[in-house]
């Protein structure tokens, strides 16, 4: 689980809490106020989408809380590996290593390289999918950036609305009260399901893409650089430039066991 998402939000609702006062909390709870803010968000951006996208955008929240299962140093010791069973086997014996390999991403580009494909094929192929794949991840980004400029706006729609009944019954003090609350909370809860909910979702969920497209470039150059008979050691070389130099210090020793290997 990626703690560094729960944390952040649970001391954001704790911050806000604190803020509140936990006396006053009750005082900050106003149904027509959540209904007017969270159900026009969800509903307006319900309208932008099928019913089927907004069910699967809102199951990408949880993706948030998910640790990255590939890391980029270990993606470019498999490549080392895999090029030094070419350099010595040749290339059709990566199809035993392909069965092996869960990533399909990884396995349909090794069988690729063993069907014997044009090298441009290849890389034509596999950066297709690479697009697919970030075309889906923006689409979930975009479904929480849709969302998080619907709450302020329903938020200020609620504040208008409370404003009107306040003008419309200056004559009442007893519901100038009420009617300021859902002025003032619907703002409130906007700006919370914006701030605390959406920006940092889609935010984390562009940082989930950035890490896998830099992932799949690794191994899309690694595999064509295996086709073309290069050096595993110049591969380890060629690779470790998509890392940082802490990264790239790492790797030095993975590579070098997997060269001896």
């Amino acid at each position: 689980m990626d703690i560094g998402s729960v944390i952040g939000l649970i001391i954001c609702l704790g911050l806000m809490l604190f803020g509140m006062g936990i006396s006053s909390i009750p005082n900050f709870i106003d149904i027509p106020s959540v209904l007017i803010t969270f159900g026009g968000a969800f509903m307006a951006t319900l309208a932008m989408n099928t019913v089927q996208s907004f069910l699967a955008g809102m199951g990408t929240f949880k993706i948030i809380f998910r640790m990255s299962t590939v890391k980029p140093t270990e993606i470019i010791g498999q490549i080392i590996q895999l090029s030094n069973t070419a350099r010595k086997e040749g290339l059709l014996s990566l199809e035993e290593a392909a069965s092996n390999i869960e990533d399909p991403f990884m396995k349909k580009g090794i069988m690729l390289v063993v069907d014997g494909t044009d090298p441009e094929l290849v890389r034509a192929i596999m950066e297709t999918e690479m697009d697919a794949i970030e075309g889906r991840h923006k689409e979930a980004k975009g479904f929480w950036e849709n969302l998080g400029g619907m709450g302020p706006a329903w938020g200020m729609i609620g504040t208008l609305i409370g404003l009107v009944k306040m003008l419309q019954d200056l004559s009442d003090p007893n519901s100038i009260g009420p009617s300021m609350a859902v002025a003032l909370l619907t703002t409130f809860y906007g700006s919370l399901l914006s701030n605390w909910i959406c920006t940092p979702v889609a935010t984390k969920l562009d940082r989930r893409n950035q890490e896998e497209m830099a992932v799949k470039g690794i191994q899309v150059e690694g595999l064509l650089s295996i086709q073309a008979g290069e050096n595993p050691r110049v591969i380890e070389e060629k690779l470790k430039s998509y890392l940082s130099p802490a990264e790239a210090a790492g790797i030095s020793s993975e590579g070098g066991e997997g060269g001896a290997s």
